[in-house]
């Protein structure tokens, strides 16, 4: 099921006709905020009103023209400006390709440069999303350039591919803070665990090492299992709510993101906005066979 969703997320026919499909709307509203920033604005506010912190992401990756990247660069600027003017705590999130990485190096770094300057400015943060494995090492190339500028970005690593204990160990030297993830991409044996069972073993462990000595790490899982295996590690080493969070979907495990909250820990959602949400939202299907039961019910309960 899940090689069937990834398979459907990259069909481009598919995407456009359910991007443009208004009876879409109602299925991907219990992952989606909505098609427009104030619609992420909105529960941004919601949340916070409930002590849970947020990331906004303008939905949108692999664009093919200095257009569009342009555009994307606009809207993550406005997102930064807004979320400044309404005092929120929240970040956004944004992936290289949405910034023109596959029309040139040169125009995602320039555009990128100016979205981390503007995070630093109003006092936030641009999480820096991992896509596949193809664009890793210039992604933390990037990452690593604009710590060095701005300290304003967190870089996200995925537990999945055999090379992230690696890529945290020199982040973590560096200073730049780690959202650690499982992955979402389909990716070959010869760079990622094809197993649950050994992603799982190597996420406890690089959870660990991000706890222990990186800077202010997200720890981002819907796996209540090892949530439960955080909660114990920060107690027994001592390390306060303080210094970390938790980070998880909107709309995915919300009985689980009460418990976390309820029990005095940081959580930020990340909440997702814009009319490109198809590639998204099948990756979220795939991900976990109970979202597949949410869509069935009509998205409701939890």
């Amino acid at each position: 099921m899940r090689g069937a969703f990834l398979y459907l997320s990259r069909q481009q026919n598919v995407r456009r006709f359910m991007e443009t499909s208004p009876q879409a709307q109602g299925l991907t509203s219990r992952f989606i905020a909505g098609l427009h920033l104030e619609d992420g604005l909105r529960v941004a506010k919601e949340l916070q009103a409930r002590g849970v912190m947020t990331s906004l992401d303008h939905l949108g990756e692999n664009v093919r023209t200095e257009a569009e990247a342009v555009a994307a660069k606009r809207q993550y600027l406005a997102a930064l400006d807004r979320i400044a003017a309404a005092a929120l705590s929240a970040t956004v999130s944004m992936k290289v390709t949405s910034l023109g990485l596959d029309v040139s190096e040169e125009l995602c770094r320039a555009n990128t440069d100016e979205l981390m300057s503007r995070a630093q400015s109003t006092g936030s943060r641009v999480e820096c999303d991992m896509e596949d494995s193809g664009y890793t090492d210039r992604t933390l190339a990037l990452v690593h350039e604009m710590h060095s500028k701005y300290a304003s970005t967190r870089a996200v690593i995925q537990a999945y591919l055999y090379r992230s204990e690696a890529d945290i160990e020199e982040l973590n030297r560096r200073g730049i803070p780690v959202r650690l993830c499982k992955g979402a991409y389909r990716e070959p044996a010869a760079v990622a665990w094809p197993d649950k069972v050994d992603v799982d073993r190597n996420y406890v462990k690089l959870m660990n090492a991000v706890l222990e000595r990186g800077s202010y790490p997200a720890i981002a899982t819907h796996d209540e299992a090892i949530v439960g295996q955080c909660f114990e590690f920060v107690r027994t080493r001592g390390i306060g709510p303080e210094r970390f969070e938790f980070q998880m979907l909107y709309g995915v495990r919300r009985k689980l993101q009460q418990q976390i909250v309820a029990r005095g820990f940081r959580l930020r959602l990340y909440v997702p906005y814009g009319d490109a949400w198809y590639p998204y939202f099948m990756r979220r299907l795939a991900e976990r066979p109970a979202n597949v039961l949410f869509l069935a019910r009509s998205l409701t309960g939890d």
